[in-house]
Protein backbone atom coordinates (compact mmCIF):
# COMPACT_ATOMS: atom_id res chain seq x y z
CA UNK A 1 0.00 0.00 0.00
CA UNK A 2 1.29 3.55 -0.71
CA UNK A 3 2.89 4.93 2.46
CA UNK A 4 2.86 8.69 1.86
CA UNK A 5 0.05 11.12 1.22
CA UNK A 6 -0.09 12.16 -2.43
CA UNK A 7 -0.52 15.65 -3.81
CA UNK A 8 -4.24 16.32 -4.31
CA UNK A 9 -4.80 18.53 -7.38
CA UNK A 10 -8.23 20.16 -7.73
CA UNK A 11 -9.32 18.69 -4.39
CA UNK A 12 -11.99 21.38 -4.00
CA UNK A 13 -13.31 20.88 -7.53
CA UNK A 14 -13.71 17.10 -7.74
CA UNK A 15 -15.97 14.50 -6.12
CA UNK A 16 -15.30 10.76 -6.04
CA UNK A 17 -18.50 8.76 -6.59
CA UNK A 18 -18.64 5.12 -5.43
CA UNK A 19 -21.60 2.73 -5.77
CA UNK A 20 -21.51 0.15 -3.00
CA UNK A 21 -23.30 -2.84 -1.49
CA UNK A 22 -20.65 -3.75 1.10
CA UNK A 23 -18.15 -2.12 3.45
CA UNK A 24 -15.61 0.19 1.85
CA UNK A 25 -12.48 -1.54 3.12
CA UNK A 26 -10.89 -1.11 -0.31
CA UNK A 27 -10.50 2.60 0.46
CA UNK A 28 -7.57 1.82 2.76
CA UNK A 29 -5.46 1.00 -0.27
CA UNK A 30 -6.53 4.26 -1.93
CA UNK A 31 -6.16 6.38 1.23
CA UNK A 32 -3.01 8.29 0.18
CA UNK A 33 -4.72 9.27 -3.07
CA UNK A 34 -8.35 9.77 -1.98
CA UNK A 35 -8.23 10.98 1.61
CA UNK A 36 -8.08 14.67 0.72
CA UNK A 37 -11.09 14.48 -1.63
CA UNK A 38 -14.80 14.45 -0.93
CA UNK A 39 -16.55 11.10 -1.50
CA UNK A 40 -20.16 10.57 -2.54
CA UNK A 41 -21.14 7.00 -1.66
CA UNK A 42 -24.32 5.58 -3.19
CA UNK A 43 -25.47 2.53 -1.24
CA UNK A 44 -27.34 0.03 -3.38
CA UNK A 45 -29.62 -2.70 -2.07
CA UNK A 46 -31.09 -2.86 1.42
CA UNK A 47 -31.11 0.68 2.90
CA UNK A 48 -31.29 -0.70 6.44
CA UNK A 49 -27.85 -2.26 6.11
CA UNK A 50 -25.05 -0.33 7.79
CA UNK A 51 -22.10 0.39 5.53
CA UNK A 52 -18.71 0.86 7.20
CA UNK A 53 -16.52 3.63 5.85
CA UNK A 54 -12.93 3.77 7.13
CA UNK A 55 -12.14 6.69 9.40
CA UNK A 56 -10.53 9.82 8.03
CA UNK A 57 -12.53 10.18 4.82
CA UNK A 58 -14.82 13.11 4.06
CA UNK A 59 -18.00 11.66 2.61
CA UNK A 60 -21.74 11.75 2.07
CA UNK A 61 -23.60 8.43 2.02
CA UNK A 62 -26.96 8.05 0.29
CA UNK A 63 -29.19 4.96 0.36
CA UNK A 64 -32.45 4.25 -1.43
CA UNK A 65 -34.47 6.03 1.23
CA UNK A 66 -32.39 9.17 0.68
CA UNK A 67 -32.83 8.93 -3.09
CA UNK A 68 -36.61 8.65 -2.68
CA UNK A 69 -36.65 11.57 -0.23
CA UNK A 70 -34.58 13.88 -2.41
CA UNK A 71 -36.08 13.05 -5.80
CA UNK A 72 -39.63 12.13 -4.84
CA UNK A 73 -41.51 10.76 -7.84
CA UNK A 74 -38.43 11.29 -10.01
CA UNK A 75 -36.53 8.64 -8.03
CA UNK A 76 -37.90 6.09 -10.49
CA UNK A 77 -35.17 7.11 -12.94
CA UNK A 78 -32.42 5.84 -10.60
CA UNK A 79 -31.64 2.14 -10.95
CA UNK A 80 -31.82 -0.27 -8.02
CA UNK A 81 -29.61 -3.31 -7.44
CA UNK A 82 -27.22 -2.32 -10.20
CA UNK A 83 -24.09 -0.16 -10.20
CA UNK A 84 -25.99 2.23 -12.47
CA UNK A 85 -27.24 3.78 -9.22
CA UNK A 86 -23.94 5.68 -9.18
CA UNK A 87 -25.42 8.35 -11.44
CA UNK A 88 -27.37 9.64 -8.42
CA UNK A 89 -23.97 10.77 -7.13
CA UNK A 90 -23.39 12.66 -10.35
CA UNK A 91 -26.77 14.31 -9.85
CA UNK A 92 -26.19 15.62 -6.31
CA UNK A 93 -22.55 16.61 -6.73
CA UNK A 94 -21.80 20.31 -6.98
CA UNK A 95 -18.22 19.96 -8.18
CA UNK A 96 -16.82 20.57 -11.65
CA UNK A 97 -15.24 17.12 -12.00
CA UNK A 98 -16.33 13.59 -11.14
CA UNK A 99 -14.21 10.46 -10.73
CA UNK A 100 -16.13 7.21 -10.26
CA UNK A 101 -14.68 3.86 -9.28
CA UNK A 102 -15.91 0.41 -8.18
CA UNK A 103 -15.00 -1.30 -4.92
CA UNK A 104 -13.17 -4.13 -6.70
CA UNK A 105 -10.71 -1.68 -8.24
CA UNK A 106 -7.38 -1.55 -6.43
CA UNK A 107 -4.21 0.50 -6.87
CA UNK A 108 -2.23 -0.81 -9.83
CA UNK A 109 1.51 -0.58 -10.39
CA UNK A 110 3.29 0.70 -13.46
CA UNK A 111 6.08 -1.37 -15.09
CA UNK A 112 8.65 0.14 -12.69
CA UNK A 113 6.68 -1.10 -9.69
CA UNK A 114 5.44 2.34 -8.68
CA UNK A 115 1.86 2.75 -7.43
CA UNK A 116 -0.34 4.48 -9.99
CA UNK A 117 -2.28 7.52 -8.81
CA UNK A 118 -5.21 7.02 -11.15
CA UNK A 119 -6.91 10.20 -10.02
CA UNK A 120 -3.99 12.45 -10.94
CA UNK A 121 -3.79 10.96 -14.44
CA UNK A 122 -7.53 11.43 -14.97
CA UNK A 123 -7.20 15.07 -13.95
CA UNK A 124 -4.31 15.50 -16.37
CA UNK A 125 -6.43 14.01 -19.13
CA UNK A 126 -9.34 16.33 -18.36
CA UNK A 127 -7.46 19.62 -18.01
CA UNK A 128 -5.46 19.15 -21.20
CA UNK A 129 -7.10 19.44 -24.63
CA UNK A 130 -8.36 16.63 -26.81
CA UNK A 131 -7.87 16.17 -30.56
CA UNK A 132 -11.03 14.51 -31.96
CA UNK A 133 -10.68 15.78 -35.53
CA UNK A 134 -7.30 14.39 -36.59
CA UNK A 135 -5.44 11.41 -35.13
CA UNK A 136 -1.94 11.98 -33.77
CA UNK A 137 0.19 8.84 -34.26
CA UNK A 138 2.17 9.59 -31.08
CA UNK A 139 -1.11 9.44 -29.15
CA UNK A 140 -1.63 12.28 -26.68
CA UNK A 141 0.50 15.20 -27.88
CA UNK A 142 -0.02 17.03 -24.59
CA UNK A 143 1.58 14.26 -22.55
CA UNK A 144 5.10 14.18 -21.22
CA UNK A 145 7.82 13.74 -23.87
CA UNK A 146 5.27 13.87 -26.72
CA UNK A 147 4.17 16.35 -29.32
CA UNK A 148 2.38 16.61 -32.64
CA UNK A 149 3.96 14.65 -35.46
CA UNK A 150 4.94 16.01 -38.83
CA UNK A 151 1.87 16.53 -40.98
CA UNK A 152 -0.45 17.44 -38.13
CA UNK A 153 -2.30 20.63 -39.17
CA UNK A 154 -1.16 23.65 -37.20
CA UNK A 155 -4.71 24.94 -37.16
CA UNK A 156 -5.86 21.91 -35.14
CA UNK A 157 -3.07 21.77 -32.58
CA UNK A 158 -4.86 23.88 -30.01
CA UNK A 159 -7.40 21.11 -29.54
CA UNK A 160 -10.81 21.16 -27.88
CA UNK A 161 -11.91 20.81 -24.24
CA UNK A 162 -11.89 17.27 -22.85
CA UNK A 163 -15.22 16.07 -21.45
CA UNK A 164 -14.45 12.43 -20.54
CA UNK A 165 -11.40 10.46 -19.38
CA UNK A 166 -11.85 6.69 -19.66
CA UNK A 167 -9.29 4.57 -17.81
CA UNK A 168 -8.39 0.90 -18.29
CA UNK A 169 -7.71 -2.17 -16.14
CA UNK A 170 -4.98 -4.65 -15.34
CA UNK A 171 -5.73 -8.23 -14.23
CA UNK A 172 -9.41 -8.87 -15.10
CA UNK A 173 -10.44 -7.06 -18.29
CA UNK A 174 -13.97 -5.72 -18.75
CA UNK A 175 -15.27 -8.71 -20.73
CA UNK A 176 -18.85 -9.77 -21.34
CA UNK A 177 -20.11 -13.05 -19.89
CA UNK A 178 -19.53 -15.29 -22.95
CA UNK A 179 -15.95 -14.07 -23.30
CA UNK A 180 -15.32 -14.72 -19.60
CA UNK A 181 -16.66 -18.24 -20.01
CA UNK A 182 -14.55 -18.84 -23.11
CA UNK A 183 -11.37 -17.44 -21.54
CA UNK A 184 -11.65 -18.07 -17.80
CA UNK A 185 -7.90 -17.84 -17.14
CA UNK A 186 -7.14 -14.80 -19.26
CA UNK A 187 -5.69 -11.78 -17.46
CA UNK A 188 -4.49 -8.47 -18.81
CA UNK A 189 -0.85 -7.91 -17.89
CA UNK A 190 -0.02 -5.51 -20.70
CA UNK A 191 0.55 -1.93 -19.61
CA UNK A 192 0.33 0.47 -22.55
CA UNK A 193 1.68 3.90 -21.65
CA UNK A 194 -0.66 5.90 -23.86
CA UNK A 195 -3.68 8.16 -23.90
CA UNK A 196 -5.60 8.82 -27.08
CA UNK A 197 -8.61 10.85 -28.12
CA UNK A 198 -11.44 8.77 -29.57
CA UNK A 199 -12.06 10.33 -33.00
CA UNK A 200 -15.18 12.32 -33.69
CA UNK A 201 -17.85 10.03 -35.16
CA UNK A 202 -16.53 6.89 -33.44
CA UNK A 203 -18.38 5.19 -30.60
CA UNK A 204 -16.73 3.12 -27.86
CA UNK A 205 -17.74 0.72 -25.05
CA UNK A 206 -17.46 2.89 -21.94
CA UNK A 207 -16.79 1.16 -18.63
CA UNK A 208 -17.85 2.97 -15.46
CA UNK A 209 -15.40 1.39 -13.03
CA UNK A 210 -12.48 3.77 -13.77
CA UNK A 211 -13.99 6.91 -15.25
CA UNK A 212 -13.73 10.67 -14.87
CA UNK A 213 -15.56 13.50 -16.57
CA UNK A 214 -16.14 17.22 -16.58
CA UNK A 215 -19.53 17.50 -14.94
CA UNK A 216 -20.09 21.06 -16.19
CA UNK A 217 -19.42 20.12 -19.79
CA UNK A 218 -21.16 16.75 -20.12
CA UNK A 219 -22.62 15.73 -16.75
CA UNK A 220 -26.27 15.93 -17.80
CA UNK A 221 -25.63 13.19 -20.39
CA UNK A 222 -23.98 10.82 -17.89
CA UNK A 223 -27.18 8.93 -17.12
CA UNK A 224 -26.79 5.17 -16.70
CA UNK A 225 -30.36 4.33 -17.73
CA UNK A 226 -32.76 1.82 -16.19
CA UNK A 227 -30.91 -1.28 -15.03
CA UNK A 228 -31.19 -4.02 -12.43
CA UNK A 229 -34.20 -4.68 -10.23
CA UNK A 230 -37.48 -4.67 -12.17
CA UNK A 231 -35.71 -4.25 -15.52
CA UNK A 232 -35.03 -6.83 -18.26
CA UNK A 233 -31.35 -5.88 -18.43
CA UNK A 234 -28.41 -5.10 -16.18
CA UNK A 235 -24.71 -4.20 -16.40
CA UNK A 236 -25.30 -2.04 -19.47
CA UNK A 237 -25.71 1.30 -17.74
CA UNK A 238 -22.18 2.50 -18.39
CA UNK A 239 -22.38 1.41 -22.03
CA UNK A 240 -25.64 3.32 -22.49
CA UNK A 241 -24.18 6.41 -20.85
CA UNK A 242 -21.07 6.13 -23.03
CA UNK A 243 -23.04 5.99 -26.27
CA UNK A 244 -25.23 8.92 -25.27
CA UNK A 245 -22.30 10.94 -23.99
CA UNK A 246 -20.16 10.35 -27.07
CA UNK A 247 -22.73 11.48 -29.64
CA UNK A 248 -23.45 14.60 -27.57
CA UNK A 249 -19.73 15.30 -27.08
CA UNK A 250 -19.29 14.98 -30.85
CA UNK A 251 -22.16 17.40 -31.40
CA UNK A 252 -20.37 20.02 -29.32
CA UNK A 253 -16.90 19.10 -30.60
CA UNK A 254 -15.74 18.01 -27.14
CA UNK A 255 -13.09 15.37 -26.57
CA UNK A 256 -13.28 11.87 -25.08
CA UNK A 257 -10.00 10.20 -24.09
CA UNK A 258 -9.16 6.58 -23.30
CA UNK A 259 -6.05 4.77 -22.08
CA UNK A 260 -4.18 5.76 -18.91
CA UNK A 261 -4.72 5.48 -16.02
CA UNK A 262 -4.83 1.79 -15.13
CA UNK A 263 -6.40 0.30 -12.03
CA UNK A 264 -6.09 -3.28 -10.78
CA UNK A 265 -9.44 -5.01 -11.34
CA UNK A 266 -9.46 -7.64 -8.62
CA UNK A 267 -12.72 -9.50 -9.27
CA UNK A 268 -14.18 -10.87 -12.49
CA UNK A 269 -17.76 -11.48 -11.39
CA UNK A 270 -19.76 -14.64 -11.93
CA UNK A 271 -20.19 -15.12 -15.70
CA UNK A 272 -23.39 -17.15 -15.24
CA UNK A 273 -24.98 -14.40 -13.15
CA UNK A 274 -23.73 -11.78 -15.58
CA UNK A 275 -25.15 -13.71 -18.54
CA UNK A 276 -28.66 -13.34 -17.14
CA UNK A 277 -28.13 -9.59 -16.86
CA UNK A 278 -26.43 -9.06 -20.20
CA UNK A 279 -27.93 -11.42 -22.74
CA UNK A 280 -30.66 -9.08 -23.98
CA UNK A 281 -28.17 -6.28 -24.28
CA UNK A 282 -25.90 -8.42 -26.40
CA UNK A 283 -28.72 -8.86 -28.91
CA UNK A 284 -29.98 -5.29 -28.67
CA UNK A 285 -26.56 -3.68 -29.10
CA UNK A 286 -26.42 -4.93 -32.69
CA UNK A 287 -29.16 -2.38 -33.42
CA UNK A 288 -28.39 0.15 -30.70
CA UNK A 289 -24.88 0.87 -31.96
CA UNK A 290 -26.01 1.60 -35.55
CA UNK A 291 -28.77 3.75 -34.08
CA UNK A 292 -26.24 5.93 -32.24
CA UNK A 293 -24.06 6.10 -35.33
CA UNK A 294 -27.04 7.60 -37.16
CA UNK A 295 -27.82 10.25 -34.54
CA UNK A 296 -27.74 13.83 -35.83
CA UNK A 297 -28.90 16.63 -33.56
CA UNK A 298 -30.66 19.69 -34.95
CA UNK A 299 -29.02 23.07 -34.66
CA UNK A 300 -31.52 24.06 -31.96
CA UNK A 301 -29.86 21.62 -29.55
CA UNK A 302 -27.56 24.17 -27.94
CA UNK A 303 -27.19 22.53 -24.51
CA UNK A 304 -26.51 19.02 -23.29
CA UNK A 305 -30.00 18.91 -21.81
CA UNK A 306 -31.65 19.80 -25.10
CA UNK A 307 -29.60 17.11 -26.85
CA UNK A 308 -30.59 14.54 -24.27
CA UNK A 309 -34.29 15.33 -24.57
CA UNK A 310 -33.99 15.07 -28.35
CA UNK A 311 -32.18 11.76 -27.94
CA UNK A 312 -35.03 10.43 -25.78
CA UNK A 313 -37.44 11.18 -28.62
CA UNK A 314 -35.21 9.28 -31.05
CA UNK A 315 -35.06 6.31 -28.66
CA UNK A 316 -38.84 6.23 -28.46
CA UNK A 317 -39.12 6.40 -32.23
CA UNK A 318 -36.34 4.06 -33.36
CA UNK A 319 -35.52 1.61 -30.57
CA UNK A 320 -38.86 0.89 -28.97
CA UNK A 321 -39.45 -2.09 -31.30
CA UNK A 322 -36.68 -4.01 -29.51
CA UNK A 323 -38.73 -4.19 -26.32
CA UNK A 324 -41.67 -1.75 -26.31
CA UNK A 325 -42.28 -1.53 -22.53
CA UNK A 326 -38.59 -1.20 -21.66
CA UNK A 327 -37.53 1.37 -24.25
CA UNK A 328 -40.70 3.40 -23.72
CA UNK A 329 -39.88 3.53 -20.00
CA UNK A 330 -36.21 4.26 -20.73
CA UNK A 331 -37.09 7.19 -22.98
CA UNK A 332 -39.42 8.57 -20.30
CA UNK A 333 -36.72 8.06 -17.64
CA UNK A 334 -34.26 10.04 -19.76
CA UNK A 335 -36.64 13.00 -19.64
CA UNK A 336 -37.14 12.53 -15.89
CA UNK A 337 -33.37 12.48 -15.41
CA UNK A 338 -33.00 15.84 -17.14
CA UNK A 339 -35.85 17.31 -15.09
CA UNK A 340 -34.11 16.12 -11.91
CA UNK A 341 -30.77 17.43 -13.15
CA UNK A 342 -32.19 20.87 -13.82
CA UNK A 343 -33.97 20.97 -10.46
CA UNK A 344 -30.87 20.05 -8.48
CA UNK A 345 -28.52 22.16 -10.59
CA UNK A 346 -30.64 25.23 -11.27
CA UNK A 347 -27.99 27.57 -9.90
CA UNK A 348 -25.42 26.46 -12.46
CA UNK A 349 -26.21 27.40 -16.04
CA UNK A 350 -25.84 24.49 -18.44
CA UNK A 351 -23.18 25.17 -21.04
CA UNK A 352 -21.23 23.10 -23.52
CA UNK A 353 -18.06 25.13 -23.19
CA UNK A 354 -16.76 28.08 -21.16
CA UNK A 355 -18.21 30.97 -23.18
CA UNK A 356 -17.82 34.65 -22.38
CA UNK A 357 -21.16 36.45 -22.51
CA UNK A 358 -20.21 39.90 -23.69
CA UNK A 359 -23.75 41.16 -24.06
CA UNK A 360 -25.56 40.31 -20.86
CA UNK A 361 -28.23 42.88 -21.58
CA UNK A 362 -29.37 41.24 -24.81
CA UNK A 363 -32.52 39.13 -24.92
CA UNK A 364 -32.43 35.36 -24.45
CA UNK A 365 -33.39 34.83 -28.08
CA UNK A 366 -30.58 37.06 -29.29
CA UNK A 367 -28.08 35.39 -26.99
CA UNK A 368 -29.03 31.96 -28.29
CA UNK A 369 -29.04 32.92 -31.94
CA UNK A 370 -25.75 34.80 -31.71
CA UNK A 371 -23.97 32.57 -29.23
CA UNK A 372 -20.54 31.28 -30.09
CA UNK A 373 -21.44 27.66 -29.55
CA UNK A 374 -24.44 27.73 -31.88
CA UNK A 375 -22.11 28.63 -34.72
CA UNK A 376 -19.53 26.21 -33.38
CA UNK A 377 -22.02 23.36 -33.60
CA UNK A 378 -22.91 24.24 -37.17
CA UNK A 379 -19.40 24.33 -38.53
CA UNK A 380 -17.17 22.61 -35.93
CA UNK A 381 -14.52 25.00 -37.13
CA UNK A 382 -14.53 27.18 -34.02
CA UNK A 383 -11.11 27.73 -32.57
CA UNK A 384 -10.19 27.57 -28.91
CA UNK A 385 -7.15 29.26 -27.48
CA UNK A 386 -5.53 27.70 -24.44
CA UNK A 387 -4.02 30.45 -22.29
CA UNK A 388 -0.53 29.64 -21.08
CA UNK A 389 -0.45 26.61 -23.38
CA UNK A 390 2.24 24.26 -22.18
CA UNK A 391 1.75 20.55 -22.22
CA UNK A 392 4.33 20.14 -19.46
CA UNK A 393 2.68 22.70 -17.21
CA UNK A 394 0.80 21.16 -14.29
CA UNK A 395 -1.52 24.14 -13.90
CA UNK A 396 -5.07 24.14 -15.16
CA UNK A 397 -5.85 25.27 -18.67
CA UNK A 398 -8.23 28.13 -19.27
CA UNK A 399 -10.16 28.28 -22.50
CA UNK A 400 -11.21 31.38 -24.34
CA UNK A 401 -12.78 31.68 -27.74
CA UNK A 402 -11.19 32.97 -30.90
CA UNK A 403 -12.87 34.04 -34.09
CA UNK A 404 -14.04 31.22 -36.32
CA UNK A 405 -12.29 30.27 -39.46
CA UNK A 406 -13.45 32.04 -42.57
CA UNK A 407 -15.14 29.43 -44.70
Amino acid sequence: MPSTKAVAPLKDELDIVIPIIRNLDFLEMWRPFFEQYHLIIVQDGDPSKTIHVPEGFDYELYNRNDINRILGSKASCISFKDSACRCFGFLVSKKKYIFTIDDDCLVAKDPSGKDINALTQHIQNLITPAIPFYFNTMYDPYGEDADFVRGYPLSLREGTPTAVSHGLWLNYPDYDAPTKLARPLQRNTRYVDAVQTIPKGNLFPMCGMNLAFDRELIGAAMYFGLMGDGQPIGSYGDLWAGWCTKVIADHFCLGVKTGLPYIMHSRAGNPFVNMKKEYRGMFWQEEIVPFFHSVVFPRECTTVQKCYIELSKMVKEKLVHLDPPYFQNLADAMVTWIEAWDELNSAAAAAVAPVDNKDASSSADTQESESWYSNYIESCLGRIRIDNLSKRNSQRFHYTKLNQYDE
